[in-house]
């Protein structure tokens, strides 16, 4: 008798919505690392960025992606919405997420697109711990019926609540595959990568109004050496923003506030990498980056 061999099953899970729903939030629940850039803000998240949660029988690779933007203000806007549009391309489930806590928009061109897809829906209703379960129904009723074909789960990302039967459903619902990447990978971007968005996190946190928004973090060396203490990664960052004001903003008095920021962005980053870490911040004004073709290029933004 031919023992059957194992079925081994893969796909891509891309994660959709508008901005702030808490698409970062529920891939960092379901592949359990930090993958993606958390703050309360909108548009946080800049990039696609996958994240490869992987078992001996199955290999998910989610992919988070920028909210959507309705009215694209900038050129980086419409490449973030880019990164969204390029999810419909390659998916093998959609997760469409909503924030059931924030009187939900279903007309817009992310649900539009959905309609037509020929892959499995999932949507989320995130954020449920926030209301009545009254209006969790209402919007279940309002999701049959733009998405009949969908199934809709109720879930908290940020505690956890359902997540599993998410999980569950998520792999019921792979197809036949093999595994894309090696089995200890858990995302396609470089350390360099988590650290830029660390300190942009950091930034978002600690800053408000228009700053967080005006500035791109790039990393300009990550280099690991030996220092009397033991191994150390000497990071030295810059911080672009548009205008002179916003870079007197971010220094502060003295430079003190950029002081704290240096802070709390390497015990946040020591704690990512799990090293010691010298951490340089340099403030850089160039104007109106989000609309120059070339800087956005450099900063990741590509076509």
């Amino acid at each position: 008798m031919v023992e059957k061999t194992p079925t081994h099953k893969s796909g891509f899970v891309n994660i959709v919505g508008l901005p702030n729903v808490g698409k970062s939030t529920l891939m960092n629940a379901l592949v359990g690392e930090r993958m993606s850039i958390i703050t309360r803000k909108p548009q946080t998240t800049r990039h696609r960025i996958l994240g490869i949660l992987s078992g001996e029988d199955f290999q998910i690779v989610f992919s988070d992606t920028p909210g959507f933007v309705r009215t694209p203000s900038y050129k980086m806007h419409e490449r973030m919405n880019k990164f969204v549009l390029q999810t419909y391309e390659d998916a093998d489930i959609f997760l469409f997420v909503v924030d059931v806590s924030s009187d939900p928009d279903f007309d817009h061109t992310v649900i539009n697109k959905l309609a037509e897809a020929e892959v499995p829906v999932f949507v989320v209703l995130n954020k449920i711990d926030l209301v009545e379960p009254a209006l969790i129904s209402e919007v279940r009723d309002t999701i049959t019926g733009i998405l009949p074909g969908a199934r809709i789960f109720a879930i908290s990302a940020l505690h956890g609540t359902h997540t599993a039967e998410l999980l569950n459903a998520i792999r019921e619902l792979l197809p036949e595959g093999p595994a894309y990447y090696p089995r200890d990978q858990l995302t396609d971007r470089p350390e360099r990568f988590f650290v830029s968005e660390i300190i942009r996190e950091q930034i978002l946190e600690r800053y408000h109004d228009e700053i967080p928004y005006s500035t791109e973090v790039v990393i300009e060396t990550f280099k690991e050496e030996e220092s009397r203490k033991g191994p150390l990664i000497r990071i030295r960052a810059l911080i672009f923003v548009m205008r002179k004001s916003q870079k007197a903003i971010l220094i502060g008095k003295n430079g003190s506030a950029i002081k704290e920021l240096g802070i709390h962005s390497r015990k946040v980053i020591e704690a990512f990498l799990e090293q010691h870490v010298f951490l340089e911040l340099h403030v850089k004004v160039r104007e109106n980056w989000r609309d120059d073709d070339r800087l956005l290029k450099q900063f990741g933004y590509k076509n």
